[in-house]
């Protein structure tokens, strides 16, 4: 007789998984700056506050970099209050609030600590809540390595208004006595807001480094090699002296003068415009004889608007090329609307650069 039971407990089904589907984010197929804003510390510093310490000159300053002041911070001017007065002038110049903002992405080399991050710090100050945020290290390119994640993030959906800020107190990490950086780099913020758009505002980022060249320009000596000289000192060892920025210029104006032509050849080329097409020209405010070289070597037309916020500001790092964007506007040597190509370059050695529409400033 025919044992059914015993059919059924022998015949093994196997199921078949089907896996979830996971539902996907709604990107947008532009995004743009939507306004910009900047924050400049009080204290103006001229060359001759300082070329005592360098055994230096105002001439030979200005011959060499195109520096005439810079501004450094007080000490109630710090990451976070430099960047919350920029980004409440972005936000003011977009017409948002800061509860439209999904994300914030900061760009710094001078927090002074490792965590938490800034841009979670100034969130807060801002008045949001449950805010993505984090921050980059990408030296003087920072800005522009924002930029990219910032656009990114909109493009794919995953944020619809973003806060990129770069922001730079480089006054703590000087040695007033080296000749070559103490009358470069400066303090100050600038930030953009980064939203959908009806037509494209931000083109593709070119970017890449080469850490083959750290030792062009970087800290000089890690912590755990200070904390090892301190300990070293309680022992009876001579006083350490703290980690400073160090700078090798010829490297770094070596490196420049060769190199960036491709970047911003690349910028220009993913975003489909030519070097006729644009307004204006914001480089990192490195150094002016960095920036004439690469006005030369691309062949920049005479009406292109260049920036030049260094004479003024010195070099700010990653807040340089927001500052400068927002002193070329708001001089008049152009507009927002105008197309610009953006290129960031420094420590790393990193670069990154993008043409951008300029934005509305506060």
């Amino acid at each position: 007789m025919l044992d059914l039971n015993s059919m059924n407990r022998s015949v093994h089904v196997e199921r078949i998984a089907v896996p979830a589907r996971i539902a996907t984010a709604n990107p947008v197929t532009h995004a743009a700056l939507l306004g910009l804003g900047v924050y400049r510390p009080r204290r103006v510093v001229p060359n001759a506050e300082i070329v005592d310490r360098i055994d230096s000159t105002d001439e030979w300053i200005q011959t060499r970099s195109g520096i005439k002041a810079r501004r450094w911070a007080d000490a109630d001017e710090s990451i976070v209050s430099m960047s919350v007065a920029a980004a409440n002038d972005a936000l003011a110049a977009a017409g948002l609030a800061a509860e439209q903002i999904d994300a914030v992405v900061l760009a710094t080399s001078s927090q002074m600590v490792l965590g938490p991050s800034a841009g979670a710090i100034v969130a807060t100050e801002l008045g949001m809540h449950d805010t993505a945020a984090y921050d980059i290290s990408a030296g003087c390119a920072g800005f522009c390595y924002a930029l990219g994640n910032a656009a990114s993030l909109v493009r794919a959906g995953q944020a619809r208004h973003v806060l990129v800020i770069g922001v730079e107190r480089l006054s703590d990490l000087l040695d007033p006595s080296d000749r070559t950086c103490a009358f470069i780099f400066a303090d100050g913020a600038g930030a953009v807001v980064v939203g959908p758009s009806d037509t494209e505002g931000i083109g593709p980022v070119a970017w890449g480094s080469d850490g083959s060249q750290t030792t062009a320009i970087k800290q000089d000596k890690d912590f755990k090699q200070y904390f090892a000289e301190v300990e070293a000192v309680e022992a009876g060892g001579d006083a350490p002296e703290r980690p400073y920025i160090r700078m090798n210029g010829q490297a770094v104006f070596r490196w420049a003068v060769t190199f960036l032509e491709k970047a911003c050849r690349d910028a220009l080329e993913k975003s489909g415009v030519t070097v006729d097409d644009l307004d204006a020209f914001v480089p990192h405010q490195a150094n002016s004889r960095i920036t004439d070289a690469l006005i030369r070597t691309l062949g920049l037309p005479d009406d292109v608007a260049v920036a030049r916020d260094i004479v003024e500001t010195g070099n700010t790092s990653a807040a340089s090329i927001p500052m400068a964007m927002e002193q070329l506007i708001r001089s008049g040597g152009a507009k927002p609307g105008d197309t610009a190509l953006l290129l960031g370059f420094g420590a790393g050695l990193a670069y990154a650069g993008q043409v951008v529409q300029l934005p509305v400033i506060a």
